[in-house]
């Protein structure tokens, strides 16, 4: 792929996609903003044909605000053959895709919507890239958020690998343009991206709401209707012994962005 390429974003205002938006101009490629305010939108078609003419590669790193595993599912799926679809006919060379690491054992939920996403895209004419990546710091806060009950914060038992979501972005348009040392595991189109060092949940919501003045105690919950509560508890979404690894820890993380 040419130096300078012409690359359109999916999800391009969303909290991973405005990161590979500024990473692909910083690096001098041509971008194209595809979002419904921008006129696009990947579930009905609209717009889409002409945002893709020219493309050289699209990055996918839309999502939907709904949990619910099947209105997800078909979001996913739906966008999956559009993109599939039009870029074939455009002429699109590539398609990297944003992922989560851990996904192939996951039954339930958001998840699970993600692996389908995952068949859907790897079933179309276009070459596809993905890339698992462990959850975003950014994640962090806005689930302690979520779980304040009076002077208690609960959040689910999770060991993972954080990870910045300027970072994941960086990943993804290293792959895009093949400029960077993300390896994909051989003989698959998958590669891996996580933070440096396991982190625990519930110590990094402690850090984050310490950090913020509450006065909360963060205390874990494990759910056993939830049948993917193994894979969250159990080490499921941390990265394997090819994934590449990119600090900074989220301790650190949080510091930069506090200064």
């Amino acid at each position: 792929m040419e130096t300078r390429s012409r690359i359109a974003v999916v999800g391009a205002t969303g909290r991973a996609g405005r990161h590979v938006v500024d990473v692909l101009r910083e690096r001098g490629h041509d971008v194209v903003a595809i979002s419904r305010s921008a006129g696009v939108d990947v579930i009905t078609g609209a717009g889409l044909p002409e945002a893709l003419e020219g493309v050289d590669c699209v990055i996918d790193v839309s999502s939907t605000p709904s949990p619910d595993q099947q209105e997800a599912t078909d979001f996913f799926t739906t966008s999956a053959r559009n993109l599939q679809e039009a870029g074939a006919k455009a002429g699109v060379r590539r398609m990297v895709v944003a992922s989560i690491i851990g996904i192939d054992a996951s039954v339930a939920g958001y998840n699970a919507a993600k692996l389908a996403h995952e068949q859907a895209v790897l079933a179309g004419p276009v070459p596809v890239r993905i890339l698992r990546a462990a959850q975003f710091h950014e994640f962090v806060e806005e689930l302690a958020s979520w779980g304040i009950r009076g002077e208690v914060c609960h959040v689910p038992r999770m060991r993972t690998q954080l990870i910045g979501a300027r970072t994941v972005a960086e990943g993804l348009v290293e792959l895009a343009t093949g400029d960077g040392p993300i390896a994909e595991t051989a003989g698959t189109p998958f590669a891996e991206i996580a933070g440096p060092r396991e982190e625990n949940l519930a110590e990094v919501a402690q850090l984050v709401l310490e950090r913020r003045g509450h006065t909360v105690r963060v205390e874990e919950t494990s759910d056993p209707a939830n049948p993917d509560r193994g894979l969250f508890e159990n080490g499921g979404l941390l990265p394997g012994p090819h994934a590449t690894l990119v600090g900074p820890t989220y301790r650190d993380w949080l510091a930069g962005t506090s200064a």
